[in-house]
This record gives C-alpha cells, sequence and structure tokens, in this order.
C-alpha cells in the first residue's frame, strides 16, 4: 500500500511504540489520528507529531461505536490501516490472580480490540482494501512464569488474527500480527513514564519500521505474523 495520502488509526498512540508508529506514518505523507486515555498528554503528543487526537479509553466497551464513528469523522470517512496497538499487563503469579486482573487486561487487550476492529470491517468490506495490524508480543508464542494474565491476552489476540485472516482475505483485507520481543517503552511502568533507548534492546523505532513494511507491501500479498527480537540483550 501507499501510504502517502493514506488514513490511519493508531490505538494507544500517546506514547512508546504508538507514537512512533504514528510519526512514521505521518513522515510520509499518511493522515493519523491516535488514540490515548490521558487528553493532556494525548493532545500534547498529538501537536508535537502532527497527528489528530482522539481521547477514548478502548476498555470502556459500551463508548466503542461512538468512537469509531468520530474516528471516522476525523479519517474524512476512510480508513486505510488500523494499528491496535493499545494494550496493559500485570503479572501476577498462579494463586494471586484476581477477576479484577483478568477483567482489566482482556478489556483492553482482547475485548476492545476486537469490537473496535469489528466496526471498521463494513468500511474495509466496501473499499475492498485495508490493513489491521495487531500488535502481539512474543508472550503471543510462549508462556512465562507470572504471565498466565498477559501471555493469555496475546494469545488471545493471535487467535483472533488467524481468524479474521481467515474470514477477510476474500475481502482484500490483510490482517497481520507484530510480536516484539521486550521494547524499552513506558509499557508496565505504574508512571507511564518511558524507558531511555539501551542499546542492546529493541526501541520503538524498530517495530515502527516492521510495520510500515509490513504495509508497504505490495497489496497483491500480505505477511501473516512477524516476530521482532533483540539480537543480543543478555
Amino acid at each position: 500500500m501507499k501510504i502517502n495520502n493514506s488514513k490511519v488509526l493508531i490505538t494507544g498512540g500517546s506514547s512508546g511504540i504508538g507514537k512512533e508508529t504514528a510519526k512514521q506514518f505521518i513522515a510520509k505523507g499518511a493522515k493519523v489520528v491516535i488514540t490515548g486515555r490521558d487528553k493532556s498528554k494525548l493532545n500534547k503528543v498529538a501537536t508535537e507529531i502532527g497527528a489528530i487526537a482522539l481521547q477514548f479509553d478502548i476498555s470502556d466497551l459500551k463508548t466503542i461505536p461512538q468512537k469509531a464513528e468520530e474516528a471516522m469523522i476525523l479519517l474524512d470517512g476512510k480508513i486505510d490501516t488500523l494499528v491496535n496497538n493499545a494494550g496493559i499487563g500485570v503479572f501476577p503469579i498462579l494463586g494471586e490472580i484476581t477477576e479484577d486482573d483478568l477483567l482489566n487486561v482482556y478489556n483492553t487487550n482482547v475485548f476492545g480490540l476486537a469490537l473496535l476492529t469489528q466496526e471498521f470491517i463494513p468500511i474495509f468490506k466496501t473499499q475492498k482494501s485495508g490493513n489491521i495490524i495487531n500488535i502481539g508480543s512474543t508472550a503471543s508464542l510462549k508462556g512465562f512464569a507470572r504471565g498466565s494474565v498477559y501471555a493469555a491476552s496475546k494469545f488471545a489476540v493471535r487467535g483472533m488474527t488467524q481468524s479474521w485472516q481467515a474470514e477477510l482475505r476474500k475481502d482484500n483485507i490483510r490482517v497481520s500480527l507484530v510480536n516484539p520481543s521486550e521494547v524499552t517503552t513506558a509499557f508496565a511502568d505504574a508512571s507511564r513514564e518511558e524507558r531511555g533507548e539501551e542499546s542492546n534492546k529493541l526501541g520503538s523505532e524498530d517495530i515502527a519500521k516492521t510495520i510500515l513494511s509490513v504495509v508497504e507491501m505490495r497489496d497483491k500479498g500480505f505477511i501473516p505474523e512477524v516476530t521482532v527480537w533483540a539480537t543480543n540483550p543478555f
């Protein structure tokens, strides 16, 4: 897909991977709407990078249809790429998992992601084109100690991605899963402060470049899944 003049929606776009992906799309001429829960931070970032802000807590499931409609208005009634980047994690050990842990993570990482994406499917089908990029994790591929809640949510995203690929290919809608290993972002930081770049670990730039390369592939092909590892994080 040619990115210039395309319309893009990125959830969780006020920091980390979402922010950097928005910057790279904008640098190539796309019109980009970013979402986030913190209105002040979101507006500041949108102004900084030239994006359009849409304050939106994806875990508030009842608001999703209205927020999707608002996004389409901001994108002039067209969407070419949806990047489902918003995500959270909690890491209790088995025996300490609460109902709130499960609901909070699943409402954002799974339920909100699915219900938001669903709002745009009629538009993608009418256009006979579109890209859906789901941000998974290496935790989409393998569980780990204290990963019961988070890894299970990312396994669910992988399963949904594969199901949507089976359902949507005939409509020329490309659905891809991008699985980063550890990235130095604000993820899992209670204060949501960005971590500084580390020389031996992935940065947001690496994942953003991966996302754009998936989208820029000629429309006759698509990349179902890509996993990105740091070369030597040890």
